[in-house]
């Protein structure tokens, strides 16, 4: 009956020193332990207001980090432009696979050969107007620029097209050859030089962006410029990746 006598005295003061705990800010941040008689747990409003505070200062912290370093990383160099000069050498790769290492013949099959004049280099179909007769056979009109035919049946005896053109006066006759096992391979190595060039791009890309932030190095700090030339890296292996996935499979297309 005495105990329980003295732990209905004892309540009240216990319940005031909760209270003062709770709100009394260095108890969160210190972290007092505040232990109930015969017990080893903390007061769940204590635990509860501490990681409260903690969370959001975390977040603030966070927050606040993220908008400094965009901050800085404008300042130095736009990596939304250097994206979008990596993204353009793999668009110009996929331009390039779907006119040069086509096996199917259309008319537009031939648009893409430039032909060099002495005025310049400029698309055939600029020059002369294409028109398909049947699945084989393409034929070339080039009277609106005569004095270009002869160029542009070079220029289509040079494509990787294996083509045969032949003149006549100023008609260009384009037999179209049967897609052999050997043309298919010929043209998968094509790919391959196409995707090698497209990465020659991308590194120069990479080069010329890195070069821009070190000359930003002496104005910011070191772990500032090493974390944007990882993010350039890091945009830099994506483009690459997407290049050998875009040879596997015009290659897969090839090969069959």
């Amino acid at each position: 009956m005495m105990a329980m006598n003295h732990l209905s005295l004892l309540r009240p003061l216990l319940c005031q020193s909760l209270v003062r705990h709770v709100r009394c800010p260095l108890a969160a941040t210190t972290r007092v332990p505040i232990l109930l008689p015969n017990t080893t747990h903390y007061p769940a409003a204590c635990a509860r207001l501490y990681a409260t505070k903690k969370a959001k200062a975390k977040a603030k912290g966070q927050s606040a980090k993220m908008n400094i370093n965009s901050a800085l990383v404008e300042d130095i160099i736009n990596l939304g432009e250097v994206k979008e000069d990596m993204t353009a050498v793999v668009n110009a790769l996929k331009d390039d696979f779907t006119r040069n290492l086509s096996i199917r013949t259309s008319p537009g099959a031939l648009d893409h050969i430039v032909v060099t004049t002495q005025d310049g280099k400029f698309p055939l179909n600029q020059l002369g107007q294409i028109s398909m007769k049947s699945p084989q056979f393409i034929m070339v009109n080039m009277s609106g620029f005569p004095e270009a035919t002869a160029a542009a049946a070079r220029a289509l005896r040079e494509s990787s097209m294996n083509l045969n053109p032949e003149v006549d006066g100023t008609i260009i006759k384009v037999a179209i050859p049967k897609v052999t096992r050997e043309h298919r391979e010929n043209l998968s190595k094509v790919a391959k030089q196409l995707s090698n060039k497209a990465k020659d791009s991308l590194r120069k890309v990479r080069s010329n962006a890195v070069t821009e932030v070190k000359k930003a190095k002496e104005g910011h700090s070191e772990d500032i410029i090493r974390l944007i030339e990882k993010q350039i890296q890091q945009m830099s292996d994506n483009i690459a990746a997407d290049i050998d996935k875009q040879l596997a499979a015009k290659t897969k297309e090839l090969l069959g």
